[in-house]
């Protein structure tokens, strides 16, 4: 009687020490209505990506070559002054803005990527070794800024559709999700942790520590990783070509 009796005091103060460390039940950032991350890091990774595009070879970007960098710059003001310090659910207009605006530095860079690989396999492109790895690097750069962006604004239906916490499954899993206790209890993805992914998986040409679950985030790894290893391939084969 007396064991049954320590037994169950023992449960009970278990249970009281969880109750009052709020360990029990607590449910992740990631899964909960949350702040919106701050602004900084996306807007400076898209000025990024706008310069490297600027600095490209005009005979690889569409005419007038001033056109899409000056659009890119007026779409990205307009969303900075809609939510100007964090990115924030506000107006469905907003969003939408974001969206044309990655779709348009997809659309330059991709327009770039393509007329680069024509030229290096017709052999218009790529007569000095120096020159072709600095415009091979700044468009594979860029590609993996836009899919950092693409990533970070579908998983779970978009940054904004995260800070509501609305979606239960994640399309992608980051290794915290997976162990809540190598992390801080406020940790949720936020937009470094999509550029790291779309980094790793264009060098790697895989998933490293960060698994797609969905089928279109394993589609749109898959594209990246081809439009990578394609365009490392093609320049660093004409670039030691060049080299010899």
């Amino acid at each position: 009687m007396n064991d049954r009796m320590s037994d169950a005091e023992n449960r009970l103060a278990r249970i009281e020490g969880l109750l009052e460390s709020g360990e029990h039940g607590v449910v992740p950032a990631w899964r909960r209505a949350t702040r919106g991350e701050p602004r900084w890091a996306v807007t400076a990774v898209i000025l990024v990506a706008i310069a490297l595009q600027v600095m490209l070879p005009r005979r690889l970007v569409l005419q007038p070559y001033w056109a899409l960098p000056v659009l890119e710059v007026v779409l990205l003001a307009g969303v900075i002054a809609g939510n100007p310090r964090r990115v924030e659910p506000r107006t469905r207009w907003l969003r939408l803005l974001g969206l044309v605006l990655m779709g348009v530095i997809s659309l330059a860079n991709g327009w770039s990527a393509a007329r680069l690989v024509v030229g290096l396999v017709n052999g218009t492109e790529g007569r000095d070794a120096g020159p072709l790895l600095l415009t091979g690097g700044g468009i594979w750069l860029t590609n993996v800024i836009v899919f950092a962006l693409w990533y970070w604004e579908w998983d779970r239906g978009g940054p904004m559709a995260r800070v509501l916490g609305r979606h239960q499954y994640p399309d992608f899993l980051f290794v915290q999700m997976q162990s809540p206790e190598t992390a801080p209890r406020d940790w949720e993805p936020g937009f470094l942790d999509y550029l790291y992914l779309s980094f790793t998986n264009s060098t790697a040409f895989s998933p490293t520590d960060v698994m797609p679950l969905s089928r279109w985030a394993k589609m749109l790894m898959m594209l990246q990783s081809s439009v990578s290893l394609v365009t490392v391939v093609l320049v660093v084969a004409r670039a030691v070509n060049i080299l010899r």
